[in-house]
C-alpha cells in the first residue's frame, strides 16, 4: 500500500482519534470530519470544514463502531452536528472502499463503491475481547463491596468475551463457573479448569453466586433465575443489545444490575483503536 493512500475518518469517539492518529504515524494521508466538540490532546490532523472535503479524493472511509444507534444518522459524538449515513454513501468517490463496523447497508448503492464490516473480522472481536474482559473486571471491582479474590463468579456463555473473562478471572482467584449450551464448550470449560454448568440449568445453581457476568446477547437471565439469586448478588451484561439479562424485573426485585456496553471504547480506548486500525490494513490487504 502507498503511503499516498488517503484515509478519511468520519465520526466516532476516542477510539477512531487513536484510528487517525496511528494511520498518520505510519505514513498515510489521513483526513477526519466530525470532531469539532473533541477538547482533548492535539489531534495533530486538521478536522475538515465539511463532509464533501473530507471524502474529497480518499481511497478508503473509515466509519465508527458502532456506526451507528438508529440506522440514519453517524455515531459522532464529538460532532457539532448530525451526520447522515446516507449522505456519505452519496458523496463517497467512485472506487473508495467504506469500513465500519456494524455498518448498517444501503438498499441501493452507486456502482464501484464497496462496504465492508470490520466487526465481522475474526481478529477484531478476538482482540477486542481483552480490553472488554478488562473493563468487566473494572466494573466488578467498582461496583461489588467484596475482592474478587475468593468470590463465586459465573460467566454466562462461552465465546470469544467468555473465554478471556472466565480466564481471568481465574488470575485473580475467583471460583469461576462458565455455563454454555453446546457440548463441547461444556468440554473446553472443564478442560480449562473451570466449573461447566448447562445454560438451561442456571436457575438451579444461580443462588451460589457472588457475581454473575453475561456475555450472550439473547434473554438468558429472567425473572425465574434473578429470584433466585444470592441477596446482595451482582449482576454484570456485558452483551449488546438487547442484552440478556431481564432489566425490569431485576429493578422489581431490588437486584443489583450493570448494562456495560462497548466497553473497548470506554477503558481501552488507544488499545481498541489500534484493534480497529490494524483490522482495516488486514482487510485492505486483503482486497487487493
Amino acid at each position: 500500500m502507498s503511503d499516498k493512500t488517503i484515509f478519511s475518518v468520519i465520526g466516532g469517539d476516542l477510539r477512531q482519534i487513536q484510528v487517525a492518529k496511528s494511520l498518520l504515524l505510519e505514513g498515510f494521508q489521513v483526513k477526519i470530519f466530525g470532531f469539532e466538540n473533541y477538547t482533548g490532546q492535539d489531534l495533530f490532523i486538521s478536522c475538515e470544514k465539511t463532509l464533501e472535503k473530507a471524502l474529497a479524493g480518499a481511497k478508503y472511509i473509515i466509519l465508527p463502531l458502532p456506526c451507528t444507534q438508529d440506522s440514519l444518522t453517524l455515531n459522532a459524538p464529538f460532532s457539532e452536528k448530525e451526520i447522515k449515513i446516507e449522505k456519505i454513501y452519496k458523496k463517497t468517490e467512485q472506487g473508495a472502499i467504506i469500513l465500519g463496523g456494524r455498518i448498517p447497508l444501503p438498499v441501493s448503492l452507486r456502482k464501484g463503491i464497496k462496504i465492508i464490516d470490520y466487526f465481522e473480522r475474526e481478529e477484531l472481536q478476538v482482540l477486542n475481547a481483552i480490553p472488554t474482559a478488562e473493563g468487566a473486571l473494572q466494573t466488578a471491582m467498582e461496583e461489588f463491596p467484596g475482592t474478587i479474590h475468593n468470590s463465586d463468579c459465573l460467566v454466562v456463555g462461552y465465546g470469544r468475551i467468555g473465554k478471556v473473562l472466565s480466564s481471568k478471572l481465574s488470575g485473580l482467584d475467583a471460583h469461576v463457573s462458565v455455563s454454555a449450551r453446546k457440548y463441547s464448550d461444556i468440554a473446553w470449560i472443564s478442560a480449562n479448569g473451570h466449573t461447566p454448568c448447562h445454560t438451561d440449568k442456571i436457575s438451579e445453581i444461580i443462588g451460589r453466586f457472588d457475581i454473575i457476568f453475561n456475555t450472550v446477547p439473547a434473554p438468558v437471565i429472567g425473572e425465574k433465575e434473578l429470584a433466585a439469586a444470592k441477596p446482595g448478588a451482582l449482576f454484570i451484561d456485558l452483551a449488546s443489545k438487547p442484552g440478556g439479562i431481564d432489566f425490569e424485573a431485576a429493578r422489581s426485585l431490588g437486584i443489583s444490575t450493570v448494562w456495560s456496553l462497548s466497553l473497548p471504547g470506554k477503558v481501552a480506548p488507544i488499545a481498541a483503536g489500534e484493534i480497529i486500525k490494524q483490522t482495516v490494513l488486514n482487510i485492505i490487504t486483503q482486497e487487493k
